[in-house]
């Protein structure tokens, strides 16, 4: 658990405390920024390829209803 733990805080990711035998660990949000912002770009390309095979599929389900 403490190597996964070093891992996320060697990368920014979250800050850890250590008060006697107690260690406190926060996540940092900004430093996902990249992540979402990049989930968020992948989202938008998804969206807009679902959206045309549901064109798609549905002018050819039309067309089989002629």
């Amino acid at each position: 658990m403490m190597r996964h733990l070093s891992v996320l805080e060697g990368a920014g990711l979250i800050v850890t405390s250590k008060d006697g035998r107690v260690r406190t660990c926060a996540i940092v949000p900004e430093a996902f920024e990249p992540a979402r912002t990049w989930m968020d770009e992948q989202r938008t390309i998804w969206e807009s390829r679902l959206d045309r095979l549901d064109a798609f599929v549905m002018g050819v389900v039309k067309e089989q209803g002629k």
